[in-house]
């Protein structure tokens, strides 16, 4: 096999998280693959994964290798189908991943403009709270909020996000409107599970510029942050939840923004993301193009009526 095979099959061993799974994607044994990389490091004189019984990662030498690497096996696909595919138009079906809260407010109610501009696509839409493994997956795009760490992906950011303290007016007419951060103490506060326990520690600054962090309390915990805003809007508890998931019912008079003077926004990146041999495919760019044109400049919730796109 030649250096770009043997270079080829590297890349897909990083992004497959391991030799077994790359083998059934490349219809080969293990054995195979990992005599190939043996090759491939005797060639570069470096070793590129560490090997253990448990675990597999890539050595210093090997990141970097796979930074280049990865472009290169990338702009090779993309040299192939530049030839076999002039003039191809976006089409076929789009596995995209996102999670729960940003897909059923963000992502749901753009997919029929997405489709409508490319006729022959189809859109498979997973929604989910977990991490999901785009090779395990076989996700086209998902789209990640936070610092993004897995260096095997592209990434194309978005936007930014803030979060909101929110509760309804019933509910505060009931329990009172806490003035200070220690006041929460005396509310019913919604609760991310045991996937996102940091959410449930809320920050605020202090007067003298530093960062106070209250750890809420309450009677729901919940799963996702969908249906914490469900929980909000239905008067349950005061919850802590993105901008683009309340920013509309607060416009609507539907829940109430509490503690904005002293409460710590922690903007957040929200990035499309996908593998490098992804990127040359019609159909992701297509989508990935057409997510960065409605979210930039301005996403909606920032946004006038009238500037919404």
């Amino acid at each position: 096999m030649s250096f770009a095979g043997d270079l080829e099959i590297f890349v897909r061993v990083v992004e497959s998280g391991g030799f077994s799974t790359a083998a059934r994607a490349l219809g080969m044994t293990p054995s195979a693959v990992s005599k190939l990389v043996t090759r491939l490091e005797a060639k570069l004189g470096a070793q590129l994964f560490r090997r253990t019984t448990r675990k597999l990662s890539l050595t210093q030498e090997g990141e970097t290798f796979y930074r280049h690497g990865a472009r290169i096996v990338a702009d090779l696909a993309e040299a192939e189908r530049a030839v076999t595919e002039l003039g191809a138009v976006a089409r076929g079906t789009i596995r995209v991943n996102a999670a729960t809260n940003f897909g059923h407010h963000q992502i749901e109610p753009i997919l029929g403009e997405f489709l409508a501009r490319y006729p022959e696509m189809r859109v498979d839409l997973t929604l989910s709270d977990s991490f999901v493994n785009l090779v395990e997956e076989e996700i086209d795009v998902a789209i990640r909020a936070g610092h993004l760490t897995d260096s095997s992906l592209m990434a194309r950011k978005l936007c930014e996000f803030g979060r909101m303290i929110v509760a309804t007016p019933d509910y505060l007419a009931r329990h009172g409107t806490p003035r200070t951060p220690e006041d929460l103490a005396k509310h019913n506060c919604l609760l991310i599970g045991r996937q996102q326990p940091h959410l449930n520690n809320w920050p605020f600054d202090t007067a003298e510029g530093k960062l106070q962090t209250i750890t809420v309390n309450g009677n729901v915990t919940a799963n996702n942050g969908e249906t914490i805003v469900q929980l909000a809007l239905r008067g349950v508890g005061i919850a802590r939840l993105a901008e683009f998931a309340v920013g509309p019912a607060i416009r609507r008079g539907m829940l109430v923004s509490l503690l904005a003077d002293r409460h710590h926004a922690d903007q957040m990146p929200i990035s499309a993301v996908y593998l490098p041999t992804k990127q040359a495919q019609p159909k992701v760019r297509a989508f990935v193009d057409f997510l960065v044109s409605k979210f930039q400049p301005l996403p909606p919730w920032e946004a006038r009526p009238e500037e919404v796109r």
